[in-house]
């Protein structure tokens, strides 16, 4: 069983926004080891990033002006999930940037029902809790 876990880094909050990513990560899980392969990229996002993303990050739009756009590394990026599960912490967000991406470039978005939330697992498991 193949799975690929994904974290982004973003502009701002929301998509909708249209706030960017600006960093995206994802290693391949087989059998829920990893194998080794990887993917990663920081990406210009045409845009400035809101000071209270770069808090949380620390990744500046100057240090992303020379980065590629995000429909330099699509493709790429597609080929390496392919059709495999999505294992991310907090998937309604990360999906939702990649969505929105994916949007913009008139390509076909990714199904929620691809991703695994690594959240919801953890609030089911320890409610209550800091997660």
């Amino acid at each position: 069983m193949r799975e690929i876990v994904i974290d982004t880094e973003t502009t701002g909050i929301s998509p909708s926004d249209g706030h960017r990513i600006i960093e995206i990560g994802a290693i391949e899980l087989l059998h829920h080891l990893p194998t080794g392969r990887k993917l990663h990229f920081y990406i210009n996002p045409e845009r400035e990033i809101d000071e209270g993303a770069l808090a949380v990050h620390g990744i500046t739009s100057e240090f992303l002006a020379d980065k590629p756009v995000f429909a330099d590394i699509v493709d790429e990026f597609l080929t390496f999930i392919g059709s495999d599960s999505l294992v991310i912490h907090n998937a309604g967000f990360d999906m939702g940037f990649i969505n929105a991406e994916l949007a913009r470039l008139n390509r076909p978005v990714l199904p929620m029902n691809q991703s695994i939330d690594t959240l919801l697992m953890a609030r089911k498991k320890f409610p209550g809790a800091q997660a």
